[in-house]
């Protein structure tokens, strides 16, 4: 599915509503990161999410196991 083009000039004026700091673009998976509160907004067609309750756990993406490389258990 393609995704609504992103307004880069309006993503640089928003700011997490948790924290108040800037956010960083994550354009491949098509999020607003805040590294202070560990989450990842979402943009949906083009606009983004800004609530908490959507927001999404970035820790969950530092547990992930890397499948690539075969994991721990497959050197």
């Amino acid at each position: 599915m393609s995704e609504s083009p992103v307004d880069r000039r309006m993503l640089e004026a928003l700011i997490c509503p948790q924290t108040h700091a800037t956010l960083r673009y994550d354009a491949e998976r098509h999020e607003l990161i805040s590294e202070g509160a560990g989450v990842a907004y979402p943009i949906r067609n083009g606009i983004p999410v800004m609530l908490i309750d959507e927001a999404r756990s970035i820790e969950d993406d530092a547990k992930a196991p890397d499948l690539s490389s075969g994991g721990a258990d497959h050197p």
